[in-house]
């Protein structure tokens, strides 16, 4: 590279660098940093927003080493699923200057995630998400209250996730947590 070109080339860099950064910074007034539980919280109302059901926070950092909070929640068929996980992603960006480490999803459209590395998003449509069930695979996992804390209150729930959080607000085991678990005990529903 030529000395007239190499200046160009660090300017050129420099402003290419400027850019993503603006794009990547959270808008006016916004935390700079949410913490991964504020931005797990804020992941669910971005599903919320897009009319996902069976919405579910699970601090799952004491059973997984490599996240702390999965955010669950299921849309009706593929094209919500993609809907709802492109909402996500975009408030996220937008509001938080967070980008997802990585994104995959199954070729028929069942499952999308996003890995931010703190905090996971699954997406699921209904079969896919029975199927899995990953709420009770890591059924030791407090459950993250989201009227008390995300402000969600009208999340519309199957009678199998309905019956999954009555458990874990009112701290008694379904017959799944007890089977799931040694000493048949619930796990805490989580608040701070």
């Amino acid at each position: 590279m030529s000395e007239q070109t190499e200046p160009m080339a660090e300017a050129t860099s420099a402003a290419v660098e400027a850019a993503q950064g603006a794009t990547d910074a959270p808008a006016a007034g916004a935390a700079t940093s949410p913490s991964p539980r504020e931005a797990a919280l804020m992941a669910a109302r971005a599903a919320d927003d897009k009319k996902a059901t069976d919405i579910l926070v699970q601090h799952v950092a004491e059973l997984v080493g490599e996240t702390d909070y999965f955010v669950i929640a299921t849309a009706s068929n593929a094209r919500q699923v993609s809907a709802i996980v492109d909402q996500v992603e975009d408030d996220l960006r937008t509001k938080a200057g967070l980008r997802p480490l990585h994104r995959e999803e199954t070729r028929d459209g069942s499952w999308e995630l996003l890995d931010y590395g703190p905090f996971v998003v699954h997406v699921f449509q209904p079969e896919t998400r029975e199927y899995y069930r990953l709420e009770q695979l890591w059924n030791d996992a407090p459950v993250v209250d989201l009227a008390a804390e995300a402000g969600i209150e009208d999340v519309q729930y199957s009678e199998r996730i309905a019956a999954f959080l009555r458990d874990r607000f009112a701290g008694t085991p379904s017959r799944d947590q007890a089977d799931a678990s040694a000493d048949g005990a619930a796990a805490p529903v989580e608040q701070e």
